[in-house]
């Protein structure tokens, strides 16, 4: 069972899910279309670098554990990436279908047939994937419980490495959990993946936060390395007047509040939200209001369209739901008045712009935390923590980090294998060397 049973009448139980998981039949002739490549690009496009023709061949001749294996042994989060990944921009844009003007192999749905089954084989049978080595007497620090965080224990308890978790939420598995869109993973789904990585051996102390209940010299003393996975923080918000202002959210928030609070829902009164920002957050939250009967969702973007951050596929998504794009809009001030008033004006030619709406959304990226937890880590000018790009290890000796800290936001997929790097970097410091085709199955 997940670490934390959320209430079931969340507003995010609402979503259907926008790519069902495949019956057996679907799997096996989806697999069966695949080229076996030669030289697969699919596997250059996957930031993890999992053997997709391998475990594609092998949902074809049956063997869906040994599909799960090929590839949760490089990527332990496995069954979320299935969901959450942007196929479209990596592994299945790679397909080389799309030069033979063919739909691309859906690698992402044969991922998550192969990891889910596996999975639920594995809760039903007690035979387990994998099974750690015997302990080496060596232990590892871990602060924050996101998907960095989780695989590099994971990775590090199964080489026989004591690893525990500080994690300040009382909600394990950080955005993956609380800041998916709901129609492709929603927070119960996360949660049993967290567990399944945890049940490795790893050790959590949730509602504890380093700095305040812990410190981190403490954790440098009493282990042998320290691994930072702390993402981001709260929302960055507009420098602007009134942004402090009743009905102004900022989309982390929200999409966290639809996920995971039962007592959280839209009042009937809202009918119109703005939403400010390119990004895939922006497009995300303003798709998630849309389906949830808002009537009018607009997204403002500074620049145009085709210069938006975010995904153009999510992009044509949320569009269908209705959601409106509204390009060269630079805010200027908020006004509180029977409704919200965005006092704005044209990025390129100055006119005056206004827009009313009953909800404001701000989703212009996320605080940095790292440097304020750590004054003297090394960081770039954009905040983010700089690390080795071949170990991972921070400007502080055995101290490493990975995922959102150190990129500024990329995918689920970057942030396990950052985790899944480091952990094998610390292996190596200790002379060491994890060899994944000889990990053990139970």
């Amino acid at each position: 069972m997940p670490i934390v049973d959320l209430p079931a009448d969340r507003l995010e139980t609402r979503f259907q899910d926008a790519k069902p998981l495949y019956t057996s039949t679907e799997a096996v002739v989806e697999a069966n279309r695949c080229l076996f490549c030669y030289d697969a690009p699919c596997i250059d496009a996957c930031p993890a670098g999992i053997d997709i023709p391998s475990f594609i061949g092998k949902i074809r001749s049956g063997n869906i554990e040994g599909a799960a294996r090929t590839i949760l042994k490089v990527n332990m989060a496995g069954v979320s990436t299935a969901r959450v990944c942007p196929v479209e921009e990596l592994c299945a844009g790679a397909c080389v279908f799309n030069d033979l003007n063919s739909q691309p192999i859906q690698i992402g749905r044969l991922q998550r047939y192969a990891t889910e089954k596996a999975l639920r084989t594995e809760a039903e049978t007690g035979r387990k994937l994998f099974s750690a080595a015997p302990s080496i007497d060596k232990r590892v620090a871990l602060i924050g419980a996101g998907p960095a965080s989780l695989a590099c224990a994971a990775h590090l308890a199964l080489e026989g490495v004591e690893s525990v978790i500080y994690e300040q939420d009382n909600i394990l598995g950080g955005l993956n959990t609380s800041g998916i869109a709901p129609y492709k993973l929603q927070a119960l789904d996360a949660l049993v993946e967290v567990d399944w990585m945890l049940n490795h051996g790893v050790k959590v102390h949730s509602g504890v936060a380093v700095g305040r209940d812990v410190k981190l010299e403490e954790l440098r003393h009493q282990f042998d390395a320290v691994f930072l996975g702390i993402g981001l923080g709260k929302d960055g918000m507009l420098d602007i007047p009134g942004i402090d202002g009743p009905n102004v959210w900022g989309a982390t928030d929200l999409i966290r509040k639809i996920k995971t609070d039962s007592h959280f829902s839209i009042p009937t009164e809202v009918q119109k939200v703005v939403v400010i920002g390119g990004g895939n957050t922006s497009i995300d939250i303003a798709r998630e209001l849309a389906m949830l009967g808002v009537p009018e969702v607009d997204i403002l973007y500074r620049r145009t369209q085709s210069e938006m951050p975010g995904y153009k596929h999510e992009l044509a998504n949320a569009r269908s739901k209705g959601v409106r794009i509204i390009e060269h809009v630079k805010p200027v001030e908020i006004k509180q008045n029977k409704d919200i008033e965005l006092i704005a004006e044209n990025s390129i030619s100055g006119d005056p712009l206004s827009f009313h709406c009953d909800w404001l959304v701000v989703a212009i990226g996320q605080q940095k935390l790292a440097q304020h937890l750590i004054p003297e880590l090394e960081v770039d000018d954009k905040g983010r923590v700089k690390v080795d790009p071949d170990t991972g290890m921070t400007s502080i000796k055995n101290l490493y980090a990975g995922g959102d800290c150190i990129n500024g936001g990329k995918e689920v997929v970057n942030a396990v294998a950052d985790g899944r790097d480091a952990a094998f970097a610390i292996l190596r410091s200790w002379g060491i060397k994890a060899n994944l085709d000889n990990r053990q199955e139970a």
